[in-house]
């Protein structure tokens, strides 16, 4: 086929700014990722709100000047790690210095590329995964998140 005047090919596409530089994608074949869709999924997510009203069914009984990643942060990147088709918690402690990751949860990248890091899979376990024998997570030294299940249950029907 031969190309017309009127078909469009773009030379790039602008992406929403978040609160970082911003986002552009050239299509001239430099630097690739396997995972530039989550861009996509995460500003989908930011319109809809799914992974920020989800946070909403957490308590954090962490002390809040110590915490470096919010629950928001951490339930968005756990979500799109399983989006991506990342699984096992594991893979985490790779995609933690992801700049595509981190973009999508909504970290500060600026154009020296500063070193960035995500949640590692410890802190996404103890979202995750709390013992049975743990009463009061506000008391708990190492299980401190604690979730609604029927808020969760609640949003899930809302949002389906």
């Amino acid at each position: 086929m031969t190309l017309q005047t009127t078909d469009c090919i773009p030379e790039q596409f602008k992406f929403e700014q978040v609160k970082s530089c911003p986002v552009i994608v050239k299509f001239q074949g430099e630097a690739v990722t396997s995972d530039a869709g989550l861009t996509l999924i995460a500003e989908l997510d930011r319109k809809r709100g799914i992974t920020s009203r989800l946070a909403e069914c957490f308590k954090d009984y962490r002390e809040q000047k110590k915490v470096e990643h919010s629950v928001s942060s951490l339930i968005a990147q756990r979500i799109y790690g399983l989006i991506m088709g990342y699984e096992d918690i594991n893979d985490h402690e790779t995609l933690r210095k992801d700049l595509i990751f981190a973009l999508a949860v909504g970290q500060v990248i600026n154009s020296e590329l500063e070193s960035i890091t995500l949640a590692g899979k410890s802190t996404l376990n103890r979202l995750e995964h709390c013992p049975e024998n743990i009463l009061s997570r506000a008391e708990s030294r190492y299980h401190r998140i604690e979730h609604d299940a029927s808020a969760i249950e609640t949003l899930l029907v809302e949002i389906f």
